[in-house]
């Protein structure tokens, strides 16, 4: 028998000032039958002593998976992280996502069989992102539009992310543009599902590494619904150091396969198939 009914995924590598700030967000979750799994892709010492003291501080269980740092390998720690997960249905996000107090709820709401779940991030500035304390996650005042805009952020139809509820969430989540696909940062499904699918593709560096999982899911008959407005959560900003031109044409090339040969498991995931 599973302990939770969720288990949140929580991508990291070296940013503990950031991290702090996101788990501070499932505190104040109404959804509240949840573990935290952190995979931590090799990080320095820092990131595990912030995790340690925050362990004493938070309500809900958190699982550190680390392993040592050998450049980028996300796929590998998340296949790791995804195998210790105790519950039964998985939400995956990074540790530069801070989740409204609904995010949970949400993802949970939607759940179903024969899906998974696509939602969508809100990119702050880093004036903003620096600012943001652990009051105003607790008070959700860094969700709010009037706040946010006191405090610079610009006017752009991206703020409906923040502002839409009811009857306008749903219209904007069924005719935005943009296809609903497995994201990194923000994206729910069955660990039945991805265990069928072998987990994330080890081979893949930085760049469409969650959509190829996605894209084999699809493959093997599993729709996607939209949740870009209403499961929600801020995207603190940050530099990518590690985004190199060569992993994206390698994982182009992964994925154009998946596609053509309508792949619906992986050779190169949790585990390795001859």
């Amino acid at each position: 028998m599973s302990t939770f009914k969720v288990s949140v995924i929580i991508s990291t590598y070296n940013h503990p000032e950031w991290l702090e700030k996101v788990l501070w967000s499932y505190e104040y979750q109404t959804f509240k039958d949840f573990e935290v799994v952190i995979a931590d892709d090799g990080s320095d010492d820092n990131t595990k002593s912030k995790i340690t003291t925050l362990q004493n501080q938070l309500s809900y269980p958190i699982q550190h998976i680390w392993h040592e740092d050998n450049g980028f390998q996300k796929t590998i720690i998340l296949n790791k992280a995804t195998v210790a997960s105790k519950a039964p249905y998985l939400i995956y996000t990074d540790g530069d996502c801070i989740a409204r107090q609904d995010f949970i709820a949400t993802h949970m709401t939607h759940s179903e069989k024969g899906y998974f779940l696509s939602g969508g991030y809100f990119k702050l500035p880093m004036r903003i992102s620096q600012l943001i304390s652990k009051e105003d996650i607790e008070t959700q005042q860094c969700f709010n539009i009037k706040w946010l805009k006191s405090h610079g952020l610009k006017s752009s139809f991206k703020n409906n992310k923040i502002t839409a509820t009811g009857f306008k969430q749903k219209l904007l989540n069924k005719f935005t543009p943009t296809t609903a696909t497995w994201n990194g940062h923000n994206a729910s499904g069955f660990k039945s599902d991805i265990l069928a699918a072998n987990g994330y593709d080890e081979r893949m560096q930085y760049g469409g590494e969650d959509r190829e999982l996605g894209e084999r899911l699809f493959n093997a008959g599993i729709k996607a619904k939209q949740l870009r407005y209403s499961a929600i959560c801020l995207h603190l900003d940050h530099e990518r150091g590690y985004v190199k031109p060569e992993m994206i044409e390698k994982n182009l090339k992964i994925r154009a396969t998946t596609k053509k040969e309508k792949l619906t498991k992986t050779r190169h995931g949790i585990k390795r198939i001859d």
